[in-house]
């Protein structure tokens, strides 16, 4: 968490120079070195993918919001954005950590509904849907700090466009485990209600996008709300609602 909160530091202080630019490449470098060593270690001794918990599912989403990252930086060269996209991560990882004392217990039994082979599929498209959305949400905000090329509209473009489709995954798969686990498609649960708040609001702003009125401001505005809904869905929904995802 702390080296992604010095890794921001640097890229916020001026990536021209030099050895501000080397030390956050080095500092976010070590940072997902050290988160993906933390999920591998979790599939060592759980001796399952890290995905059932809500801890579990913070780290993978830190880490998966940083490999898009880069992912865009070798594509689109938005590494004006790392620091923000750092300090999400350093966000993810604190909120993970404090649920850590009394919630987590990786290594105890699973639930019946989580012992299934659609745990993993049905999570992780959700995970990259996340990490897709944040750092379209990151992108947004810098486009309207005035920070960010114009081209950025475009990279903004293509993450939600990528992240929607796996959020529809998503929902699809999560819904066939359903099924199987409770006998129904579809309950309106609060996160399956929640979820598709979240689909019908990507779905907007996919097709506003093709308005000429709907470029620039107001559509960087959608995609920051978008992505306050996706972590209501996560937060609010798991840690203030009860239903049938309360132990996720």
């Amino acid at each position: 968490m702390f080296i992604y909160i010095l890794a921001a530091v640097f890229n916020f202080v001026d990536l021209k120079k030099v050895s501000a630019a080397r030390a956050y490449s080095i500092l976010s470098l070590i940072g997902s070195v050290l988160n993906l060593a933390a999920l591998v270690a979790m599939i060592i001794v759980n001796r399952r993918l890290p995905l059932a918990t809500g801890y579990e599912f913070l780290l993978s989403f830190a880490l998966v919001m940083v490999v898009i990252y880069r992912f865009m930086v070798i594509k689109d060269d938005i590494r004006s954005a790392g620091g923000f996209v750092m300090l999400i991560a350093a966000l993810l990882l604190f909120a993970a950590a404090i649920q850590i004392p009394g919630n987590y217990n990786g290594s105890g039994p699973l639930m019946p509904a989580l012992k299934s082979p659609w745990l993993g599929v049905h999570v992780l498209t959700a995970v990259i849907a996340y990490g897709g959305f944040a750092l379209a949400a990151s992108l947004a905000i810098m486009n309207l700090a005035g920070e960010m090329e114009p081209k950025t509209s475009s990279s903004i473009y293509n993450l939600v466009a990528g992240s929607f489709a796996m959020l529809s995954l998503s929902i699809v798969l999560g819904a066939v485990w359903a099924e199987q686990a409770w006998g129904t498609y579809w309950s309106w649960d609060p996160k399956e209600t929640w979820a598709m708040i979240t689909w019908i609001i990507y779905a907007i702003y996919l097709h506003l996008h093709r308005r000429q009125g709907w470029k620039g401001k107001k559509a960087d505005i959608l995609v920051i709300v978008g992505f306050i809904i996706v972590l209501f869905t996560f937060f609010g929904v798991n840690y203030l609602m009860s239903g049938l995802h309360s132990y996720s």
